[in-house]
């Protein structure tokens, strides 16, 4: 993986048609200029280089200090599957990983996990997409409460997109501050603005100076005080 893998995480978002640029509606009802569609991975190719990323990042912010990742259904599935894997191929470290099921199983071997189990005092990163409210990863939290009480060391998500959440910081920050977990992304809102504007990709300007403006105003009315 190449030093600078948050500007070629950038390209290959755009070539893969996840990271979009126009007139968008979030869940929340707030009207956006970009949008990030996850389900826009479509290809095996695509999933292992997007396990580089993570992975990436991973080794980058926590070279040790985990001993399981988690994926949290259902996008953090193959997000999870893919992380472990290009941690293996690519650095050595053969990390155990498990997610949960959205409805228990009450046949077979049951539970609500598939993977490696869970137990006390282990240390777990959890591997997610894009956090908007942080629901997926309190739910996550609340139900490790129920199976073992482990460590939560960190949280890694694609994208940060620095806006708030329930108050006045950041969803990622809320969660830091509430959780008491590290959350690394592997790229930034900023950092996509900065490394995109006026740069063409393909032959084609994606954030030309009229759609930085339109994202700078989405930022100064839905970003969050730093």
């Amino acid at each position: 993986m190449d030093r600078d893998y948050k500007q070629e995480f950038i390209l290959f978002m755009v070539r893969a048609g996840v990271l979009q640029f126009g007139d968008f509606t979030t869940k929340s009802g707030r009207r956006t200029p970009y949008f990030i569609n996850t389900g826009n991975y479509r290809t095996g190719a695509q999933l292992a280089r997007l396990g580089d990323y993570y992975a990436a990042c991973i080794q980058q912010n926590m070279p040790d200090g985990i001993d399981l990742l988690f994926g949290p259904a259902y996008k953090g599935i193959p997000l999870v599957t893919a992380a472990a894997a290009a941690l293996y191929r690519n650095y050595g470290r053969d990390l155990p990983y498990c997610f949960n099921r959205k409805e228990a199983k009450d046949h077979g071997e049951g539970g609500s996990l598939v993977g490696s189990p869970l137990q006390d005092g282990i240390r777990v990163a959890v591997v997610e997409d894009v956090v908007t409210a942080g629901t997926a990863v309190r739910e996550t939290v609340a139900l490790f409460g129920k199976i073992a009480r482990v460590n939560i060391q960190a949280l890694f998500v694609s994208v940060d997109r620095m806006e708030r959440g329930t108050g006045s910081l950041a969803t990622l920050d809320e969660l830091r501050r509430e959780l008491g977990i590290a959350v690394y992304p592997i790229v930034t809102v900023r950092e996509i603005i900065d490394f995109l504007h006026n740069r063409p990709v393909d032959g084609k300007v994606l954030i030309d100076d009229a759609v930085r403006e339109r994202m700078e105003a989405y930022l100064a009315e839905y970003g969050a005080l730093r």
